[in-house]
This record gives structure tokens, C-alpha cells and sequence, in this order.
């Protein structure tokens, strides 16, 4: 089954990517069509990119490197769930997308966003980034503006909208995973202490 990872990239204290990560969740697991299971970047302490070698080599050397490579190499496709930040993304979630290269390639992305403007312009230097780390992006995007989507701008409360929209966005994501995979052949990629299933080296 396509498996799918609902990554929340925000760390900070009382977050609101929280419940819009539990809800893109629980939309997806009521499907059926993939395995869906949420991926926080706070659960893996990764400190400012702290590797000597370039994350293309895939020669990691410290123990929180490998724990994160092993848990994003698990997916086909991503869901990113991030806020809006100065017009872009956290720092967190760029740290953590750094760290890793060959894991994220031929994979599918699409994203759901927060903010005062419902994160679009995050999503926009997002999508550069995924480009970059060959992940294909789908068209479909969840904006969430705090003025409508969040009761009190606290409270999570998804209008009919954003129903409709995420169930568009997990369309697209796991079809667009199922089409990759027959680019992301069988070959061992070396980690150093770990061995995963990946490109190949080249």
C-alpha cells in the first residue's frame, strides 16, 4: 500500500499545525486508499544542519540524522503541513528538509497551509524547495486563513471548503505516489550505520 507521511514542520510552543495535522490524519485514514501516519519534525530534535558532508552523499554522521532518514525513506508521498512565517516557511521544516537529499527524490508533496493569508506564500518558496529535492508537487493546496478557519484565531474549526479541498489534495498525492514509485528502484542507498531502500548512488 502507498504509504504517505503528514509532515508537521512547525516546532514552536502551542503550534497550530497540531490539530491541522491530526485533521489531515484522520480525513485520510477514513479513505482506505494508502497508509497515512503523521511525521513531526519537533518528535526528532534535529539541531541547525549539523553534517560535515553534503546530505547528497548520504554519509551521515550523526545518530538524529539517521533516525530522521530512516523515518522520511519509509514514504512515497508527503503532506506538509506549515505555517507562515515572515512569507515563508519555519525554520525548522527548511532545517529539516536540508538534512536529507536522495530520501525525498521521486516522491510526491502537496501541502496544507496557515496563516494570516492562509500560508499561500510559504507554500510558493515550499514548493521550490520540493522541486529542488525532486519531489514532484501536486497542483491541489489546502490555504487555511486564521480569520475563517480558526475560531478566535486558535481554534481549529475546517470549514465545508477545506473538506473539500483536502480530499482534492489526497487525490492527487497518492495518485501521483503510486505513478513514482516505478522511478525509485529497489537499490540500497548506504547511511553509514544504516542500509535503506532508495536511488541509487550514483
Amino acid at each position: 500500500m502507498i504509504r504517505i507521511a503528514v509532515v508537521l514542520g512547525s516546532t514552536r510552543p502551542g503550534r497550530l499545525g497540531k490539530p491541522v495535522a491530526d485533521w489531515v490524519q484522520a480525513r485520510a485514514a477514513e479513505r482506505g486508499d494508502a497508509a497515512f501516519e503523521v511525521l513531526d519534525v519537533a518528535d526528532f530534535g534535529l539541531p541547525l544542519l549539523d553534517e560535515p558532508v553534503p546530505p547528497s552523499r548520504g554519509r551521515y554522521s550523526q545518530e538524529h540524522t539517521r533516525a530522521w532518514s530512516q523515518a522520511v525513506n519509509a514514504f512515497d508521498g508527503y503532506i506538509f503541513v506549515t505555517g507562515e512565517y515572515n512569507h515563508s516557511i519555519p525554520g525548522a521544516l527548511k532545517n529539516a528538509l536540508d538534512y536529507l537529499y536522495k530520501e525525498w527524490n521521486n516522491k510526491a508533496a502537496g501541502f496544507v497551509s496557515y496563516g494570516s493569508a492562509g500560508g499561500t506564500r510559504a507554500v510558493e518558496h515550499l514548493r521550490s524547495v520540493a522541486g529542488e529535492l525532486q519531489m514532484a508537487d501536486v497542483r491541489a493546496q489546502v490555504a487555511l486563513p486564521l480569520a475563517t478557519e480558526f475560531e478566535g484565531y486558535r481554534t481549529f474549526t475546517p470549514s465545508e471548503n477545506a473538506e473539500k479541498n483536502l480530499q482534492t489534495l489526497l487525490d492527487q498525492v497518492i495518485a501521483w505516489a503510486a505513478a513514482l514509485k516505478v522511478l525509485r528502484p529497489g537499490k540500497e542507498q548506504d547511511t553509514g550505520a544504516y542500509t535503506l531502500a532508495g536511488p541509487n548512488k550514483g
